[in-house]
């Protein structure tokens, strides 16, 4: 519970002994033993007055998807990415016409709404081309 292993143990127990003494060591272990009591039954009081308050809904969350440390944002950037290129791939497989949606609508959605170019004709945002 407190991280205290074997051997540990048995020397604040001899060091208890030793600075106690044999004679009040019983009264301050039955003390300790209360007082471990209490804190549990506080602590469990608490939860219930949290549970009665809250309601029983606490217990259905799943604390681990709300912590933080899960969100990685290089993570979510690359999948966000490699998703839309795959649906843009995906895209090109079934129509040549329907892969330069996607990507028109990213680069400049007031373009996507316009009629397919020609040839011929420049891009509207292509400076190069004037």
């Amino acid at each position: 519970m407190f991280g205290i292993n074997g051997s540990e143990f048995i020397i604040l127990a001899v060091l208890a002994v030793v600075v106690l003494g044999p004679e009040k060591l019983p009264e301050y272990a039955k003390k300790l033993a209360n007082l471990v009591k209490e804190v549990r039954r506080m602590a469990n009081g608490a939860k219930e007055q949290l549970r009665e308050e809250v309601g029983d809904e606490v217990a259905d969350i799943d604390w681990r998807k709300l912590d933080p440390r899960q969100y990685d944002p290089r993570r979510i950037i690359k999948e966000a990415l490699v998703d839309d290129f795959d649906d843009a791939l995906n895209a090109a497989k079934g129509k040549p016409e329907a892969a330069a949606a996607p990507v028109r609508t990213a680069i400049a959605p007031h373009v996507a709404s316009q009629a397919p170019l020609s040839a011929n004709e420049p891009a509207p945002f292509d400076n190069e081309a004037t």
